[in-house]
């Protein structure tokens, strides 16, 4: 079939309802996350006069395609022939060059250097993420769709593609994202590769990151320092963190002396975007980009995301102390009057980040 995204159209097989079968895979609910790649890209080459792109899993090609369309010198790599016959194709459809290799992604990273290395397989990225770290020079852009082991919903599948803890809480979403920036900061470590998130996001089905990277140990021992636990008491739920890898959580809460505590990670308490990057890709995303309307309200509400390792739902907030949910501009007005910072986030329509604890927000709210 004939899909058109950004300023390019590819053919892509038929996909089944399922979305499993045994043709090359195309998703169409990513275009979202492509719209906001191609963005990225353009300024992305703007800042570093970086010039190469490596779409490593590629199948379609229509990330490698649009990378093309950007202005990259654009290469597409998968281990099914028939993938990169696609790929090729579409370069071709479109008049752009690009390159389309029929190899074994880990084996083709391994061996080669681009400046951006995006990583979009099905399900966990972390089977390429060594390779990954050693091929890219200057961004790696990674997207997880394996929500419910990076969420904790599946638990055991989430400690063994991550190897941390992750926790089924109220900020699930959040909670997938920093286990994967955890998990990817711990990768590059080893190579003595520092990241920098300069843009996250969770959309449906997916955890979208794009790092930074600094090739210095001294970079790779600070993302480490951005490493820490959650402590989530599931009866109030209060919560609090603890920086490093070692694991200290409290016998009671602190709040409501509950024994009913969650600890997870280690999970990364950094910063997840710089908001003036995410600024500017919002400022630019073109208006032709049939997702644009939804990316840059997404992104405006990312770059206004205060840097606070967890976020709160008012209404599961409110059901818990019930009351009676308010307007989330007066809600938020109320925290701030009683000298806290608060921001709307991503997670939701109700979602919300602040510097107050559990009964600080009770107080500054609940009349």
């Amino acid at each position: 079939m004939e899909v058109s995204e950004g300023v390019v159209t590819v053919d892509v097989p038929e996909q089944p309802e399922s979305g499993v079968g045994d043709d090359v895979f195309f998703n169409p609910d990513q275009e979202l996350n492509r719209d906001i790649t191609a963005a990225v890209l353009r300024i992305w080459e703007d800042r570093t006069d970086a010039g190469t792109y490596l779409d490593a899993t590629a199948a379609s090609g229509i990330r490698g395609v649009r990378g093309a369309a950007a202005g990259w010198d654009a290469t597409c790599c998968d281990y099914d022939e028939r993938a990169v016959e696609y790929c090729r194709a579409n370069f071709a459809r479109n008049d752009l060059s690009g390159t389309a290799v029929h190899r074994d992604a880990n084996a083709y990273m391994h061996e080669q250097r681009f400046d951006v290395v995006d990583l979009d397989p099905f399900g966990t990225p972390i089977p390429f993420a060594d390779s990954a770290f050693r091929s890219a020079r200057s961004l790696l852009c990674v997207t997880a769709t394996d929500t419910a082991p990076l969420c904790g919903a599946h638990f055991e599948s989430g400690v063994r593609s991550y190897s941390a803890v992750p926790r089924n809480t109220d900020f699930h979403a959040e909670m997938g994202l920093r286990i994967l920036l955890s998990a990817l900061a711990r990768t590059g470590a080893r190579y003595d590769i520092g990241v920098t998130p300069v843009l996250s996001h969770v959309t449906r089905h997916y955890v979208r990151t794009y790092l930074e990277l600094d090739h210095r140990a001294t970079d790779a021992n600070a993302a480490i320092e951005a490493l820490g636990y959650v402590d989530h008491c599931e009866d109030c739920l209060y919560r609090t963190t603890t920086q490093g890898l070692i694991a200290d959580p409290p016998t009671v809460c602190p709040n409501c002396a509950s024994d009913r505590i969650n600890t997870a990670g280690p999970l990364w308490l950094g910063s997840t975007h710089d908001a003036d990057f995410v600024t500017e890709v919002s400022e630019r995303m073109p208006e032709t980009f049939d997702t644009a309307g939804r990316a840059t309200r997404l992104l405006d509400t990312i770059a206004g995301e205060i840097d606070t390792p967890t976020h709160y739902d008012q209404h599961r907030l409110s059901k818990q102390w019930g009351v009676s949910a308010i307007g989330m501009d007066e809600f938020l007005d109320r925290l701030r009057r009683a000298g806290f910072d608060a921001s709307r986030a991503q997670y939701g329509g109700t979602t919300f980040k602040t510097d107050a604890d559990v009964a600080q927000i009770e107080r500054a709210t609940v009349r």
